[in-house]
């Protein structure tokens, strides 16, 4: 990462540029909101060549979840069965979702079809879906010239199975942004189905304190989801649904994890951004008030962690039209420098809310803007069509391997629920867990490992027999002393040897410091669940560093030993000190039996 993401959080933004970021030109050439490519013909067919929208989407991958089809028209059984074989398999690429191009050529060349062609083509496509227990739904068409009076089309094509014990494509959301820029209000709308009145009523339902109702502020990590059927339809609780029915109804689910946005509770935003493992963000601004308070801070978060985010820019019923655009080219300029070197994308209609959510999950440096109401309900359903079609960033090949290793469960919280017993919540980072299983538990102050059971799951509020990795849920532990239990702790199976370590080696980037860092500073660490305070014991090759400079730095943690990974990112934090990095060494305790045993020295250079 470039050192100059610093910036974002402590020195001043460099305008670079301006305007709206050029022109970004969606899927198939055609910039976004044009509703099509109008290429120029050239010797009857449009071919492109040195046109401005070349007809042309790139060529099909092998990979992935977008086939393209030229014509469905009338299949032989044969062929009907390979289509519906390949559809399987493109299902399996997108966990569940695939995106067909009718009209298309394997090159990618924009032929189009006729209406009744196209008509065929649809029948045999919901045909295919029928067969693999799927839906369709149209997402956009676009017309194309082509060497006829007939007028020819193409349709995008959104393929979504019917949700089956469970199985839905589960994607996590991070809101975050400054205190008082609608975050909460933003998601209440969203979950709830209905607008806001102006003063906050919808967002009553997702506090979890008096004193956050009282104050209106978010100060602790709450979740909330939002789900949506085979079908493309938004399921949530306006039908007042419960979570049960709202999960058994959606084939696809989009957990927002709503984080504080006041300065104060920065440690629990940071622990919620890098424990929950997030595959997007959602930074929210307000339109009146732009860049403000820790906008600029959590943006720097979000790229420090890798994680893609895009802006929703709220209360736009509030403000003028030159203020919301004020507040957009203010964004696009820290988008555009180079600390962010991002390509800002505003989106105004139906058909850029496609080409963003596509774009955004092929490329990283897209970045979509939206600019909304949650009282007015302006341009709330274009933020549903993004999420509707958002695509995981993990294929099916990798979450096959991830469940194919050992279990590994990280814990972010821990609660006591009356009959139940002991209740841990987290992320499944690794493998499978059944209910029943045995597990080992840690590390303990003193380093050690303790056996217990998984009693039973519950994933989305409702029973879940089995959690597979990159799921998050809530094991039931039975009569487990909670005393014996803290965050940042790994429930593992038994055959895995866990290392951990009280010393330990990352390289690092200063992201902000006010003079210089310097050995036997103190900072809070936080790497994936585990936060701890851990002091500098040696900055290698240097006496000290100062803002923007690189090092391998050896931490120890002042308190008990964490369970720590090579390669796993790295953030500390102490005051207006920010750092970034990752693990390159570990001084490795290993636990035999219950019984602590030092591998001793060797695993670092001392």
């Amino acid at each position: 990462m470039d050192s100059r993401v610093s910036d974002l959080f402590g020195g001043c933004c460099r305008p670079v540029g301006g305007g709206a970021g050029g022109a970004l030109r969606g899927r198939g050439g055609a910039a976004p909101g044009s509703g099509g490519s109008k290429a120029k013909k050239k010797n009857g067919r449009s071919r492109g060549g040195k046109a401005n929208n070349p007809p042309y989407l790139p060529p099909e991958a092998e990979d992935g979840n977008i086939e393209y089809k030229l014509k469905l028209v009338n299949p032989s059984q044969y062929r009907f069965e390979h289509l519906v074989t390949q559809m399987k398999w493109r299902l399996q690429e997108g966990r569940g979702e695939a995106v067909y191009q009718i009209g298309v050529e394997d090159n990618g060349l924009l032929v189009g079809l006729s209406e009744e062609e196209m008509r065929a083509s649809l029948k045999t496509l919901r045909r295919m879906a029928e067969k693999v227990g799927a839906d369709i739904t149209v997402l956009r068409e676009r017309e194309v010239d082509y060497d006829s009076d007939v007028p020819r089309k193409i349709t995008e094509v959104l393929v979504r199975k019917v949700p089956d014990n469970q199985q839905f494509l589960d994607l996590r959301v991070a809101v975050l942004g400054n205190v008082d820029s609608g975050k909460s209000t933003l998601l209440g709308v969203l979950t709830q189905g209905e607008l806001d009145n102006g003063r906050g009523r919808a967002r009553l339902n997702l506090f979890r304190h008096l004193h956050e109702i009282q104050s209106g502020r978010t100060s602790s990590i709450s979740f909330e989801i939002l789900g949506f059927n085979s079908k493309g339809e938004v399921v949530n609780y306006s039908d007042s649904r419960t979570a049960e029915e709202i999960c058994e109804s959606s084939s696809k689910m989009i957990t927002f994890i709503d984080l504080a946005g006041h300065h104060k509770y920065l440690k629990t935003t940071i622990f919620g951004l890098t424990s929950y493992c997030p595959d997007f963000a959602m930074l929210v601004v307000s339109a009146n008030t732009g860049i403000a308070g820790t906008t600029r801070e959590h943006l720097g978060l979000a790229m420090a962690l890798k994680v893609p985010f895009f802006i929703v820019i709220s209360k736009v019923d509030l403000c003028s039209k030159a203020t919301v655009e004020r507040t957009v080219k203010q964004l696009e300029r820290i988008l555009k420098q180079p600390g962010c070197n991002k390509l800002p994308l505003l989106v105004n209609s139906d058909d850029d809310a496609v080409t963003a959510a596509q774009q955004f999950a092929q490329s990283p440096n897209i970045t979509p803007i939206f600019t909304l109401s949650s009282v007015s309900g302006e341009n709330l359903d274009l933020l549903k069509v993004f999420l509707n079609i958002l695509p995981p960033l993990t294929n099916s090949k990798e979450q096959e391997e991830l469940m194919q290793q050992l279990t590994e469960f990280q814990v972010d919280e821990i609660y006591t629920v009356p009959e139940v017993g002991t209740v841990v919540g987290g992320t499944l980072s690794s493998g499978i867990c059944r209910e029943g299983e045995n597990l080992v538990v840690g590390p303990t102050d003193d380093g050690k490992f303790l056996r217990l059971k998984v009693c039973s799951i519950q994933r989305n509020r409702s029973a879940c027999r089995v959690l597979r990795a990159g799921q998050a849920a809530t094991l039931a532990l039975g009569p487990f002393d909670r005393s014996l239990l803290r965050k940042g702790m790994v429930m593992v199976s038994p055959e895995m040897n866990p290392t951990i370590c009280s010393v330990f080696e990352a390289e690092i980037v200063l992201l902000f410091h006010a003079t210089t860092f310097r050995k036997g500073f103190q900072v809070t660490v936080h790497v994936g669940n585990v936060r701890q305070t851990a002091i500098v014991e040696k900055i290698h090759g240097k006496d000290k560093l100062r803002t923007g400079e690189k090092a391998v730095v050896r931490f120890r943690f002042i308190k008990h030993p964490e369970y720590l990974k090579i390669g796993a990112k790295l953030l500390f934090r102490e005051g207006v000190t920010k750092g970034i990095g990752h693990v390159t060494d570990l001084q490795a305790i290993t636990t035999k039996n219950g019984l602590e045993e030092s591998l001793g020295p060797g695993q670092l250079n001392f």
